[in-house]
């Protein structure tokens, strides 16, 4: 069956109020929600808790899949991290998340898709600096929910990565091609999950606490 749409949308909660979140995804057609969270809860912000923004959601007749086991940053196979930090390469070609991304593709044929998770920028995300490249290169569109309303493509948020780093899409040592892939490996440095961080994280907030 050919897909009926050939674009995907993503969103960040951010700390949106759950009304407003719900009208960025009504604004622009979104019918089901792909949850890529790992772990799909917030103790900032629980209104995007999983069970409260599922009923939320199905009241306003957009679908809810849980989609972090398969497409979430944080993976449980071991193989996946170097030195407890994960290698978005190495995950990205795992059976789980290409499993995910065929479930995606599938549900492309129904739905008007959105993927969510929690960060307001989408460059500070998995969802951008994984997903969506692995998107763009099965020829998917790949579309930017901003936190003001507006949209980004994918390629424009990609340009935007390398004048962030202070690269150029014009060295001539190297082509296009091999400048995106060195400002997609430095975010990936800059933001991928790492254990022993997220150790040391919780043992300030026991230390806060105590």
């Amino acid at each position: 069956m050919a897909l009926i749409q050939n674009v995907v949308f993503t969103i960040g909660h951010s700390t949106h109020p759950q009304e407003r979140f719900i009208a960025l995804l009504r604004e622009y057609g979104i019918t089901a929600l792909c949850d890529v969270r790992s772990n799909p809860y917030s103790r900032i912000n629980p209104q995007f808790n999983r069970d409260d923004l599922k009923a939320s959601l199905q009241r306003s007749g957009i679908k809810y899949v849980f989609l972090g086991k398969e497409l979430g940053a944080r993976s449980d196979d071991p193989a996946c991290y170097d030195a407890g930090k994960v290698k978005y390469d190495r995950l990205g070609r795992s059976d789980l998340f290409q499993r995910g991304l065929e479930r995606l593709q599938r549900g492309m044929r129904h739905y008007r898709l959105a993927l969510m998770c929690a960060e307001k920028e989408p460059l500070e995300c998995h969802r951008a600096i994984l997903i969506a490249r692995h998107l763009a290169d099965l020829g998917i569109d790949v579309q930017h929910i901003l936190a003001d309303g507006r949209l980004e493509s994918h390629g424009d948020a990609l340009r935007r990565l390398v004048q962030m780093l202070n690269s150029s899409e014009h060295d001539i040592f190297r082509s296009r091609e091999e400048v995106v892939a060195d400002a997609y490996l430095r975010q990936e440095l800059r933001i991928a999950y790492d254990t022993s961080e997220a150790s040391r994280k919780k043992a300030i907030t026991k230390g806060v606490g105590a």
